[in-house]
């Protein structure tokens, strides 16, 4: 195809493989997949949640999904390292735009974000969310869990999100401690990585706090994250404030202390084996971004789920 008229997001032939674009410019799409509601054979559907209304600090995470999109730009023109495939040769992926929901009333946020999740996952197409504030896991949670029955959480937070309330409220702080009490997810099947804030109760959660993340092999912790979670279905969620503000400054609630990029890109990489149903990266707030880096950790992070989707996948062509 001739340079003048390559944009990988709008004008491609088929959904599979790179294409060699300049990472500044044309129509930014997650990785430059294209851009389709058209679901027909699809293995993976990107797609954002741009909320931020369910926040106790900092706004900014409704731009997280159109942030990531442009910080993934700066990784789609090679293979990611050190995984020996193209993760684009393996799997149909494209990027299958926002959900839409009306901010004025928040009532219906819940439900529309479910909606959007079950229509993309009972065309059994696996979706990856970029979030958003991290309450939109709880709605996704819901259709995932319609679809797969009660899964485990991996669960990468400097927060537990499980702080127990008497009346159920629509807060980024709450809905896993909901979530458990629903039967969505089974708490005890659980994992909590990089934890590094109080809660008086783990809720059945089993909880590797930041320190001990930090100052363990790598593959000894992901021991224990296959141990505790067994061949259940697995629902990976990934809040940027994992990280500590050093490389995720542009979150609305970022805690001192939390993992290195490397640290957590190790032990994402070596999560084969899992019986994953869903993913999200969540919790970018590109106002309080610097030179896009968090935005950047999130797009890569995002890159890697689809490399451990596309592990035991062979290249259709």
């Amino acid at each position: 195809m001739p340079l003048d008229i390559i944009d990988n997001a709008i004008t491609p032939g088929e959904i599979y493989g790179l294409s060699d674009e300049p990472m500044y410019s044309g129509v930014l799409s997650f990785m430059r997949r294209k851009y389709t509601k058209d679901l027909t054979g699809v293995d993976v559907a990107v797609s954002g949640v741009p909320l931020d209304l369910m926040t106790t600090n900092r706004p900014g995470t409704r731009l997280g999904p159109a942030a990531i999109r442009k910080a993934s730009a700066n990784l789609a023109w090679a293979p990611p390292w050190p995984w020996p495939f193209d993760p684009f040769e393996r799997l149909a992926v494209i990027d299958y735009g926002d959900c839409i929901f009306d901010p004025g009333k928040p009532e219906t946020i819940t439900g529309a974000i479910s909606d959007h999740a079950r229509t993309i996952i009972a065309k059994d197409v696996f979706m990856l969310t970029l979030g958003g504030d991290h309450y939109v896991t709880y709605p996704l949670l819901m259709a995932h869990a319609e679809k797969f029955g009660q899964c485990s959480l991996i669960h990468f937070d400097a927060h537990s999100d499980t702080w127990e309330e008497d009346e159920k409220r629509v807060d980024h702080g709450s809905m896993f401690y909901h979530a458990a009490k629903e039967g969505l997810i089974n708490p005890t099947k659980s994992v909590q990585i990089g934890i590094r804030t109080t809660n008086e109760s783990t809720h059945g959660f089993n909880i590797l706090h930041a320190p001990l993340v930090m100052n363990s092999k790598t593959e000894d912790i992901v021991g224990q994250i296959k141990s505790i979670i067994g061949d259940h279905p697995v629902y990976l969620t990934f809040d940027i404030d994992c990280l500590d503000p050093a490389y995720a400054p542009g979150t609305g609630t970022p805690v001192a202390g939390g993992l290195t990029s490397l640290k957590a890109l190790e032990i994402v990489r070596l999560l084969t084996g899992i019986r994953f149903v869903g993913m999200d990266v969540v919790e970018v707030s590109p106002p309080y971004d610097v030179s896009e880096i968090t935005a950047l950790a999130a797009a890569t992070i995002a890159s890697e789920f689809l490399c451990l989707l596309a592990v035991d996948k062979k290249s259709p062509k």
